[in-house]
C-alpha cells in the first residue's frame, strides 16, 4: 500500500502539466534522481551529508554564499559585510526586501535565533562553530542583532574571518530560519525540531511540500521568494539508489538529472547525444593512510617508500574516472597557496631501496582496510598489487563504513584506503586541520574528527605552522605560509598520502541549462529547459 500511495502522489504531481510524450518530463518541473539513504531529517541543525545540504540549499538562505564557479564568497541574505580592523567581529547588512515563505520579513533577530538554535540543540551542525570557540553557553555574546537589518558576529577567539564566512555560507550551520513560524510549531521546548524534520521555514526559492523517506521529496516554488522566480515550478527528487535504474530512466527521458550514478553507467552514456555529463571538484581526497602506532610506518623511509608504491596515473585512468582526479597535495584545488602536484610516480626500485634502508629489505606483512564498494575496493586492490612488487604483503580487510572508519577512529589499523580531508570550506585550514593537525595525541583525547589523531600522527612544529598561517593578516604572507606547510608535509611524509581529489559528477538531459553539479552548492532556481 505504501508503494501504491507513493505512485499516486507522483502521478498527482504531473497532473496539470502540458501534454507531453511519456519520454519527456514536464517543461515546468525538474525531475531529479539521487540517493536519499543519508537523508534522516531536514532540520538544518541536525542534518548530515551532502545529499541533505543539496535539498536545504533550495529551502533556506544563508548570510553569504559560495559561487559555484570559483567558490568565492558572494552576498546572499547579507548585501554587504564589514570586518573589524582587529578582525574580531564581522557586521552584516541584510537585504531589506527579503521575506520568508510565510511572508514574514527576514530580520537580524531571525539570524541570531537561528544560529543560537544550532548551538543550543548541539546536534551535528553545531560542530562547525564549536570548532571556532562558540558554545551554547556563550552564543548570546557572539550573535548580536544591532537593529532589524544589521547582524554582528563577534568572534570567540582570533581566527581568519574568511573561514567564518565560509562556515556561515553553508546550509546547516548557516541556515536562516523563520523564527516566528518555527516557534508556532514548537512542542515541549524542542525549538521546532520535530516539525522541521518534515517541514521547511526558510526564505529560499522553494518550500518543502512533501518528503516520503527513501522515496521522494517534492519542492514547490515559493510565492514570497525575494529573488528572481525559478523557471521550474516544482522539483521532484526521487530516491533511486541503483545506478543502472538512473541510467535507464535518463536514457528514456523519464528523469532530467541523475546525481548518484556509478562510473560504469556514466561511461556508457558518454556517446549519447541527448545526455550531458559534467564533473566538478568536490570536497576531500582519496588517500592511503598509515597508523603511526605501528613502528614500521612511524619510520619516514617506509612512508616515503609507500608514496612511491602507488601507481597514480594508472589509478587515475583505470579506477578513478567520475570519482576523482589525480591529486597529490593536501589542499583542495584552487584554495589559497595550493602548489602544483609533486609529480610522484610508481617507482618500485627506489621504494625497495628505501625499505632496505629502513631495515626491511624483504618487505613485510601488513593489513589494508578498505570499504567494500567502488572506487575504494578497486583502488585498494591496485595498491595491494603495487605494494607486493616491493615485498609488502598486504592482507585486504573489507567492510562497511562503521567497520573500516570505526577501526580508524579507534586507532586500530595498519594501512587504510579511505576518503576525507575537509574541503567543504574552500580554505587551506579546512584541509590541514582535517588531514594533519593534532593538538593532543593521547588515546583518551578521542579527537576523532582529526585524521592526524586517528592515525596517531603528531608534529608539534606542523601544528604551530597551521595555527600561525590561519591568523596571518597579510594575504601574501599567508599564501607563502601555506606553501611552506605543503613543502614541509611533503618533506616529512605525513600519515595521509593523497592520490586523487574527489570530484562530483552528474548526468542530465541535453535540454537542461544552469545546473550546478556540486551538491554542496546546488540551487535549482537557476535551472531552465531549452525546448
Amino acid at each position: 500500500m505504501k508503494r501504491f500511495l507513493a505512485s499516486v502522489a507522483l502521478g498527482a504531481l504531473m497532473i496539470g502539466a502540458a501534454p507531453a510524450a511519456w519520454a519527456e518530463t514536464p517543461d515546468n518541473q525538474l525531475i531529479v534522481a539521487t540517493t536519499m539513504s543519508n537523508i534522516l531529517t531536514l532540520d538544518p541543525a541536525a542534518i548530515t551529508g551532502r545529499e541533505t545540504v543539496q535539498v536545504l540549499n533550495n529551502l533556506y538562505d544563508t548570510l553569504v554564499t559560495l559561487s559555484p564557479e570559483d567558490r568565492s564568497i558572494q552576498p546572499r541574505m547579507a548585501e554587504s559585510w564589514d570586518v573589524a580592523e582587529d578582525r574580531m567581529s564581522i557586521t552584516f547588512h541584510l537585504r531589506k526586501d527579503a521575506k520568508f515563505a510565510s511572508g514574514n520579513p527576514v530580520t537580524a533577530d531571525d539570524v541570531v535565533w537561528s544560529l543560537k538554535r544550532v548551538m543550543t540543540l548541539n546536534l551535528a551542525q553545531a560542530s562547525f562553530l564549536k570548532s571556532r570557540g562558540v558554545t551554547a553557553e556563550n552564543a548570546a555574546e557572539h550573535f548580536i542583532a544591532d537593529d532589524a537589518n544589521t547582524f554582528t558576529f563577534k568572534l570567540a577567539k582570533p581566527d581568519d574571518p574568511a573561514m567564518i564566512l565560509m562556515i556561515l555560507a553553508q546550509n546547516g550551520p548557516g541556515s536562516i530560519l523563520d523564527s516566528k513560524t518555527v516557534l508556532e510549531n514548537e512542542k515541549d521546548g524542542d525549538q521546532g525540531q520535530a516539525w522541521l524534520t518534515l517541514n521547511s521555514a526558510g526564505s529560499g526559492p522553494y518550500v518543502l511540500t512533501k518528503w516520503a523517506s527513501n522515496e521522494y521529496i517534492i519542492l514547490t516554488k515559493s510565492d514570497n521568494y525575494w529573488g528572481t522566480a525559478p523557471a521550474m515550478d516544482r522539483v521532484l527528487m526521487r530516491h533511486l539508489p541503483e545506478s543502472q535504474s538512473q541510467r535507464l530512466m535518463l536514457e528514456k527521458g523519464d528523469i532530467d538529472v541523475a546525481y548518484s550514478m556509478q562510473a560504469p553507467d556514466l561511461t556508457a552514456l558518454e556517446k549519447d547525444e541527448h545526455i550531458k555529463i559534467a564533473s566538478t571538484p568536490g570536497a576531500g581526497f582519496y588517500y592511503l593512510s598509515v597508523s603511526m602506532k605501528d613502528e614500521r610506518f612511524a619510520n619516514p623511509k617506509v612512508r616515503e617508500a609507500l608514496r612511491l608504491l602507488i601507481d597514480y596515473e594508472g589509478l587515475d585512468k583505470a579506477v578513478m574516472p567520475y570519482y576523482g582526479k589525480l591529486h597529490q597535495r593536501p589542499l583542495t584545488t584552487g584554495v589559497l597557496g595550493q602548489l602544483p602536484d609533486q609529480g610522484y610516480k610508481l617507482d618500485v626500485a627506489k621504494a625497495k631501496e628505501l625499505l632496505a634502508e629502513a631495515g626491511y629489505p624483504n618487505g613485510f606483512k601488513t593489513t589494508l582496510r578498505v570499504l567494500s564498494e567502488d572506487p575504494f575496493i578497486k583502488a585498494a586492490t591496485a595498491i595491494q598489487n603495487t605494494l607486493a612488487q616491493a615485498g609488502i604483503q598486504a592482507e585486504m580487510i573489507t567492510g562497511s563504513g562503521d567497520q573500516i572508519y570505526g577501526a580508524m577512529r579507534e586507532r586500530n589499523f595498519e594501512l587504510l584506503v579511505g576518503r576525507g580531508g575537509g574541503g567543504q570550506q574552500p580554505h587551506p585550514d579546512s584541509n590541514l586541520r582535517a588531514l594533519a593537525y593534532n593538538p593532543d595525541n593521547a588515546d583518551e583525547a578521542k579527537l576523532t574528527n582529526y585524521q592526524g589523531w586517528r592515525t596517531s600522527y603528531y608534529d608539534a612544529k606542523l601544528n604551530e605552522m597551521i595555527e600561525a598561517a590561519l591568523l596571518e593578516r597579510d594575504a601574501a604572507k599567508q599564501k607563502t605560509d601555506y606553501e611552506e606547510i605543503q613543502n614541509y608535509m611533503d618533506k616529512t611524509v605525513t600519515s595521509i598520502i593523497p592520490f586523487s581529489e574527489v570530484v562530483d559528477s552528474a548526468a542530465f538531459r541535453s535540454d537542461i541549462e544552469g545546473l550546478t553539479v556540486n551538491p554542496w552548492l546546488t540551487r535549482f532556481e537557476t535551472v531552465t529547459k531549452t525546448r
